[in-house]
C-alpha cells in the first residue's frame, strides 16, 4: 500500500457493504461546500467550487493512505444572497442549506461514520456551517468540525507565511475576487481568467475604516451587506496584482494544512464528546 494518497478518496466510490468494515473511532466523512455566484468582471462563477476542489486534489498525496478519509459530493451551490442581484448567480434560502447540509449530515451518521468535516471556500457560509454542526452534534452526537480553506496556515514548503505575501489592506478589504482568490484562479483555471478587466478595485469599507472608529474599525459592528454596497461591480481588492506562482503556493498550502487537518480529526478520540453534563453539587 502506498504511503500517500494519489487523491483523496470519495464517499461515492464506495459500496454499500464496505461501511460496515469502516472504523468509526478514525473514519472522516468530508463534506465540501461551496458557492456558484459573481465574481466580478474579470473571474467565473465557479471560482470556489473551482478552488475547493483544486484545495482537496492538493491534499490527496499529503494524506496518508492509513488515514479513512471520505469526500462527500460537493455542494457547489449554496448561501449567496449577497450577490443575487449579479446575473448568474444561483443561491439557495438559508432554510434550503440548512435542510441540505442537515439531510447529508444524517445520511452519514446513519452509515455508521461519527466523524464529519464540513469543508467550505465561501465567506457566506460561516454562520450557517456553524448552525448545521451544533445541530449534528447536539441530536446525533456527531463528532463535527467546519474549516474554510482561507482560515487554514497557509505556509509554503519551507515553513514561511504565505499571508505575508499580501498587503494589509489586501487582507483586510479584497474579501472578494481580488489579488487572493485571482492569483489562485491563475493557478487552477487560467483559461477563464480575463485579467484584460483586472484592476484595484478599491472598496467602500476602506472610506468607512478612514471615517467611522467604531462602525468602521472591522470588529465592534458588522454591516448587512450586499456585494454592490461594496464595489458596483462585485469585486474588492487588487486583481492587478494576482500571479499564478502565488495562486500556485496558496492552493499547495492549503491543501497540506486539509491534509494535516483530516489526520488530526482522524486521531481525536470519539470521546471528546461527553453525553451528560456533571451535575454534583
Amino acid at each position: 500500500m502506498p504511503d500517500s494518497l494519489p487523491v483523496l478518496r470519495r464517499w461515492a466510490d464506495l459500496c454499500t457493504t464496505d461501511f460496515s468494515s469502516l472504523d468509526p473511532e478514525r473514519t472522516v466523512a468530508v463534506l465540501p461546500v461551496a458557492a456558484i455566484e459573481q465574481h466580478g468582471p474579470r473571474l467565473p462563477l465557479s471560482v470556489d467550487a473551482d478552488l475547493v476542489e483544486g484545495i482537496l486534489t492538493a491534499a490527496g498525496p499529503h494524506l496518508p493512505a492509513a488515514c479513512p478519509a471520505y469526500v462527500l459530493p460537493t455542494q457547489s451551490v449554496g448561501l449567496s444572497p449577497e450577490h443575487q442581484r449579479f446575473p448568474g448567480t444561483l443561491t439557495l434560502r438559508p432554510e434550503t442549506v440548512l435542510r441540505l447540509w442537515t439531510d447529508i449530515g444524517e445520511s452519514v451518521a446513519r452509515a455508521g461514520v461519527r466523524k464529519l468535516l464540513i469543508f467550505n471556500s465561501h465567506g457566506g457560509h460561516a454562520g450557517i456551517m456553524d448552525l448545521v454542526a451544533r445541530d449534528l452534534r447536539t441530536r446525533l452526537d456527531l463528532l463535527v468540525y467546519s474549516a474554510s480553506w482561507f482560515n487554514l496556515p497557509l505556509l509554503d514548503e519551507q515553513g514561511n507565511d504565505l499571508n505575508t505575501r499580501f498587503s494589509a489592506a489586501e487582507h483586510r478589504f479584497g474579501i472578494h475576487a481580488g489579488q487572493v482568490e485571482t492569483s489562485m484562479m491563475l493557478a487552477l483555471k487560467p483559461d477563464l481568467v480575463r485579467m484584460d478587466r483586472a484592476r484595484d478595485f478599491a472598496s467602500t469599507s476602506q472610506q468607512r475604516a478612514a471615517q467611522y472608529p467604531i462602525l468602521g474599525n472591522g470588529r465592534s459592528a458588522k454591516l448587512a451587506w450586499q456585494m454592490q454596497d461594496y464595489h458596483p461591480q462585485g469585486a474588492v481588492g487588487n486583481a492587478l496584482a494576482a500571479d499564478a506562482a502565488t495562486g500556485r503556493a496558496l492552493v499547495q498550502a492549503a491543501g497540506r494544512s486539509l491534509a494535516q487537518l483530516l489526520q488530526e480529526l482522524s486521531q481525536l478520540p470519539l470521546s471528546t464528546l461527553v453525553d451528560r453534563p456533571d451535575l454534583t453539587p
